[in-house]
């Protein structure tokens, strides 16, 4: 079933209010929530994608999708107190730790945990520092007004980006969603 099959069956059932479930289809994100079917946040502009706020927005998406990748490891679809309270807790875990749980899960292997950890790195300098230089590859610092600097950070972070969405989206269908809905 491609992923518009899955979203018209989706839309066909009636959604139970604790059902949650974020597709990242090639079409665009959705969010089934608390029985509705909503728009998810759009697909990173890597091509224009410069300053700050739009590098941290990236981010930003990526430890939502971490976030749910391990709610719905843990407790599935159900979006109940249990799924309420993991997210509370989620949200107090560093995000490199949350890398090293998927390296320990075997969902990440060595080199994409490498990967992730050094954006991650930059992601930590941008946000604790109002200036434009962060480090970047330990031996390097990236400055975003630096044209080359910045088009090798947005072809790592694009390509991070892509293996994080098929990582997702290949443990969610892991999880034979779809059941929980057509019940």
């Amino acid at each position: 079933m491609d992923d518009l099959a899955y979203l018209k069956l989706a839309k066909s059932k009636k959604i139970p209010k604790n059902f949650r479930l974020y597709l990242m289809l090639k079409n665009g994100h959705t969010f089934i929530n608390n029985g509705l079917i909503e728009p998810g946040f759009s697909q990173p502009e890597f091509a224009s994608l410069g300053s700050r706020d739009e590098i941290l927005a990236v981010f930003s998406k990526m430890g939502f999708i971490f976030d749910e990748m391990i709610r719905f490891l843990i407790v599935g679809h159900n979006h109940d107190e249990k799924s309420k309270r993991l997210l509370y807790v989620l949200n107090l875990i560093p995000l490199n730790r949350k890398i090293r749980l998927f390296l320990d899960w075997k969902i990440f292997d060595e080199e994409f945990t490498r990967e992730m950890s050094r954006l991650f790195e930059v992601r930590n300098g941008l946000v604790h520092s109002v200036g434009i230089g962060v480090a970047y590859r330990k031996d390097k610092t990236m400055t975003l007004s630096n044209k080359e600097d910045i088009e090798r950070f947005r072809e790592d972070l694009e390509k991070a980006w892509k293996k994080l969405s098929r990582i997702y989206t290949d443990q969610l269908y892991k999880t034979g969603w779809w059941n929980a809905i057509s019940k």
